[in-house]
């Protein structure tokens, strides 16, 4: 009987750090949220519903938990939100260092601050494709940069962010935001080119921050601050399969579950999305006989490379 806890109950085997090709890191962390309070309940949320989830993929006829999923400890840091961003940025660099696909699930969106900066200390020429109903543009909120609302506004000053479902912001975010890499939920229900038009912005290596509250209440109530007019289940996953075909995702993180212990749906969708994502990145790779599953970060294109390439930190 095993006695590690593994991601979605997976099989001793498929768990190891040492050959899983995915890390996967939770961060219970709910200190600067504003409104709706339970992010930190949100990883063992996901964590339990993922452990009821068939691991069989329909749509691309894949197991990728044969890839190997290591589950490491939770960052439980929350002295301050800056040490928190400190502890996460810390881990995620560690992983990436060691040529795994690092994923983390929080935990609220300051989280990742310190995902996006490992990812792009690590990455050349990096995207953030930053999915949510709100902007996250502040240069400081509530007396801290580390804050929720601040989530990406070092993202637009560092790395070529692109947002899509934005529709909750305030007018001081207007003087930061790039509104010709920001897409709006009242302009995308009407523009059915809007999937293309975001990929075009891109460039090669690609990291996701995806805040559930992105979604539609109507499928995913359990959120901190719930706004109307998101997006949509298959809509999501069109666009996310997209992206992962064009480009190279080297990462993603996923934040804001804020679990209803009335309502599981929430908790399985977010499990479900999760899955998703990492099925579109590795479709169509066989798992190795021998099991030896370094992943290497950069296989989809020649032209995309890790700066550990040039032996830089």
């Amino acid at each position: 009987m095993s006695t590690m806890k593994n991601y979605a109950g997976i099989a001793d085997e498929f768990a190891q750090l040492e050959t899983a090709k995915v890390v996967l890191i939770p961060v219970p962390y709910d200190g600067t949220s504003t409104w709706g309070k339970g992010a930190d309940k949100g990883p063992n949320a996901f964590l339990n519903a993922s452990e009821n989830m068939e691991l069989y993929d329909i749509e691309t006829d894949s197991e990728v938990f044969k890839q190997g999923i290591h589950l490491t400890d939770a960052v439980t840091e929350n002295s301050s939100p800056e040490t928190m961003v400190n502890a996460v940025h810390k881990m995620a660099k560690e992983y990436i260092k060691r040529n795994k696909f690092v994923t983390l699930f929080g935990g609220e969106h300051s989280i990742s601050i310190g995902s996006i900066r490992a990812f792009n200390e690590c990455f050349d020429d990096l995207t953030v494709l930053h999915i949510d109903a709100h902007a996250d543009l502040r240069k400081s909120y509530e007396g801290t940069k580390y804050n929720h609302a601040c989530a990406v506004h070092e993202a637009s000053q560092t790395t070529n962010l692109i947002q899509v479902g934005i529709r909750s912001m305030d007018a001081i975010e207007k003087t930061i935001m790039d509104e010709e890499k920001t897409f709006f939920a009242h302009d995308m229900v009407n523009d059915e080119y809007w999937m293309d038009k975001v990929i075009e912005l891109m460039t090669d290596n690609v990291f996701i921050t995806f805040d559930l509250d992105a979604l539609d209440p109507s499928i995913l109530p359990s959120t901190g601050t719930p706004e109307p007019g998101g997006l949509f289940w298959y809509e999501t996953l069109d666009f996310l399969k997209q992206v992962f075909e064009e480009k190279n995702v080297v990462g993603f993180d996923i934040v804001e579950l804020c679990p209803n212990t009335q309502d599981k749906s929430s908790d399985f969708l977010a499990a479900k999305l999760y899955y998703k994502m990492l099925s579109y990145k590795f479709m169509g790779e066989e798992v190795e006989d021998d099991y030896d599953n370094t992943y290497d970060v950069n296989y989809k294109s020649n032209n995309t490379h890790s700066k550990f390439d040039d032996d830089e930190d």
